[in-house]
């Protein structure tokens, strides 16, 4: 099972120092991936909306300060020398396809290789109103139709597709991707609609436990979300093994009432729990998980991610 965590590219720890000192420890600490989120215009946040927390309230602290997803990711590649660079997720309408599909075959050569697309359609009307060149209600058939469109330059000398949104007849698209295919693509997202494109084109499901519209936050439910996983994926044509689960860890290791079907939630509680949780996601299928240390403190941050490799990474 593979491990990452969550890099600073939005609030007081997004800057230049400390996003490349971050990555670095995390680098040398032995975590296998680290991760970037994707927004580029938000609303005014105090207001609640965030469909991932219980109070609606984003986690991470002045989340409207925020680093370009892919200008970031290519610069920490810069920074780094080995660790994996996880877009945790990269909104497909923000980014007409064949720009995106040609900035992402670009970080992956100057990565060395070391890029895993994560994607999502995206959940805020009011920030794809702004950026996207497609109206929010298609923004799941944008996403469906921007990765065909992006798998197909990736991977064809003189790529052809034509569809509804993106038309490219034979143009050079140059360079190709490191990777081959292409990049691994770690779809993520927990409704019906997410996992049917994961179960179609994905290398990976890729939830949050802790959507308030699609809770996979106790070890049953995410067991029975994996499972609805293995049947949309044999639906779809494709052999059920062949997807991997990714489940990404908002916060751990504190005090938490129990779910309301009954259950801990998973990664709340003791370090124990946090060991045993690791145990029995990788017993169901999961096959990565990532933490997120993110904070207003740099110190506290690294000292959060030291213990955590002592406790934890050192133990499993």
């Amino acid at each position: 099972m593979q491990i990452g965590f969550n890099l600073p590219v939005s609030g007081p720890m997004a800057t230049p120092a400390v996003m490349a000192s971050t990555a670095q420890l995390g680098e040398a600490l032995g975590f296998d991936y680290l991760t970037m989120t994707d927004h580029i215009a938000l609303p005014d946040v105090s207001a609640p909306g965030y469909p991932y927390s219980t109070t609606g309230e984003f986690y991470s602290p002045e989340p409207g300060h925020r680093m370009e997803q892919l200008t970031a990711a290519a610069w920490v590649a810069a920074q780094t020398s080995k660790i994996r660079l996880v877009l945790a997720v990269m909104v497909v309408p923000h980014r007409p396809a064949v720009l995106a599909a040609k900035m992402l075959s670009t970080i992956d050569v100057l990565s060395g290789g070391r890029l895993t697309v994560g994607i999502g359609a995206g959940w805020l009307k009011v920030e794809i109103d702004a950026v996207a060149t497609t109206s929010f209600a298609e923004r799941g058939a944008v996403t469906d139709e921007y990765m065909d469109a992006m798998r197909t330059i990736w991977t064809q000398e003189k790529p052809v597709f034509h569809g509804k949104y993106v038309n490219i007849d034979g143009l050079l698209t140059d360079p190709k991707p490191v990777q081959k295919p292409h990049p691994p693509i770690w779809v993520g997202g927990e409704s019906g609609p997410s996992m049917r494109r994961a179960a179609r084109i994905g290398d990976a499901w890729y939830p949050i436990g802790s959507n308030n519209a699609h809770l996979l936050d106790t070890l049953p439910r995410l067991t029975a979300g994996i499972a609805r996983l293995r049947d949309m994926t044999k639906a779809a044509g494709r052999d059920p093994n062949a997807i991997g689960v990714v489940y990404r860890v908002k916060r751990h290791g504190q005090p938490a009432p129990l779910a309301t079907d009954g259950n801990r939630k998973l990664f709340t509680g003791s370090v124990a729990n946090t060991i045993e949780d690791i145990a029995a996601l990788k017993a169901i299928g999961v096959t990565a998980l990532d933490f997120d240390f993110e904070g207003r403190e740099v110190e506290k941050s690294t000292t959060d991610m030291k213990k955590f490799r002592d406790e934890v990474l050192s133990r499993i």
